[in-house]
C-alpha cells in the first residue's frame, strides 16, 4: 500500500479547485460528482437570481456545495492517514 497524501495538502487542493482533494485521495468518482454539482448548482442559482445580486449571491448554490466538499476531502485524507499509521 502506498503512503497516503498529507491531509493538509489535500485540504489546500480542495480549496483551490472543487473535487481536486477527492481526486488526490484516489476517490475520483466522488470528486467529479462534487465538481459536477458545483457547476450545476452555480448555473441553477445564476438562472434563478435577479441580475442585481452580487457574484457570490448569483453562484451561492455552487459555492455551498464546494464548501461542503472541502471538509469532506480533508476528513477522508485524515482517515486514510490514521488507517495507514495503524498498519
Amino acid at each position: 500500500m502506498t503512503k497516503p497524501m498529507n491531509p493538509h495538502l489535500v485540504l489546500a487542493l480542495a480549496m483551490a479547485l472543487p473535487g481536486a482533494g477527492h481526486v488526490a485521495v484516489r476517490d475520483a468518482t466522488r470528486g467529479l460528482a462534487f465538481a459536477f454539482f458545483v457547476v450545476f448548482f452555480s448555473v441553477v442559482t445564476y438562472m434563478t437570481t435577479p441580475p442585481d445580486r452580487s457574484f457570490l449571491g448569483r453562484h451561492a448554490g455552487g459555492l455551498f456545495v464546494w464548501a461542503l466538499s472541502i471538509p469532506d476531502a480533508y476528513r477522508r485524507a485524515r482517515i486514510r492517514t490514521v488507517i495507514a499509521g495503524k498498519s
